[in-house]
């Protein structure tokens, strides 16, 4: 029991130690650059992607670490939209790059966000998983499936995702999976659209194919899950029976 207590602490201190020194590092960067949060908050907030691509080309080679980081922060925040990010990482750096920049950035954000929310509210969300039917039964079901599958939607709220993946017993492993392999289409799908809207006249053939072929992937998927659904629905009726 003694082990037991002293292992538990000594977890609970190592993750408290880690949030400590990634908030010495946001504020470290707020007392070297006191402009960049605000910056970065209003060019996001305004949807201002013109002036976004132009600060992040400011930085000239730095402008990938910049826009690595500022897509891990808005994925921290988790109610930022990060389309806009996306689209100027497909602008400046292309396609492929673009894709793997803010995929790695955006999965190393809500993994960030989904590790802060079980160090600081992990008790309270023991308590309401217990209290809770619902959330009893969101704890049983939980898987890395399920996050990869919410994951995969295109411009889902990042943070309601990872809000209730931190309040399941999921272990961090399997979100951290989840998060990697449902991430890559969305994003894949997000830097592709952003970027050929806004060279809608070069790109507007394959714009068409691509919103098709999304459109008939995701109507596919969603007929399937009412389907499977529905035989569920009947095999219970068919069991109570």
């Amino acid at each position: 029991m003694r082990r037991r207590n002293w292992d538990e602490k000594g977890e609970r201190r190592f993750r408290l130690t880690l949030l400590a020194v990634l908030v010495l590092a946001l504020v470290g960067l707020h007392l070297i650059a006191p402009d960049f949060y605000p910056t970065v908050w209003t060019l996001t907030r305004d949807r201002d992607l013109e002036g976004l691509i132009a600060y992040l080309r400011s930085f000239g080679i730095w402008a990938v670490f910049v826009s690595f980081f500022i897509d891990v922060i808005i994925n921290i925040v988790g109610f930022l939209p990060s389309i806009f990010i996306s689209t100027a990482n497909g602008l400046i750096f292309g396609l492929f790059w673009g894709t793997v920049i803010s995929w790695l950035a955006e999965t190393t954000g809500v993994v960030i966000s989904f590790w802060v929310m079980r160090v600081l509210f992990r008790t309270m969300a023991m308590h309401l998983i217990e209290r809770s039917k619902t959330l009893s039964k969101l704890d049983q079901y939980e898987s890395w499936q399920a996050v990869a599958v919410a994951r995969a939607i295109p411009y889902m709220p990042n943070g309601l995702v990872t809000a209730i993946s931190a309040l399941s017993s999921m272990p961090f492993e399997q979100h951290l999976l989840g998060s990697l392999i449902g991430k890559l289409p969305s994003v894949a799908l997000e830097v592709c659209v952003g970027h050929d809207i806004v060279r809608m006249g070069e790109h507007a053939e394959r714009l068409t194919v691509i919103i098709i072929v999304v459109a008939v992937i995701y109507g596919a998927v969603w007929w399937y899950g009412r389907k499977k659904k529905k035989a569920r629905q009947e095999a219970d009726k068919e069991i109570k029976k």
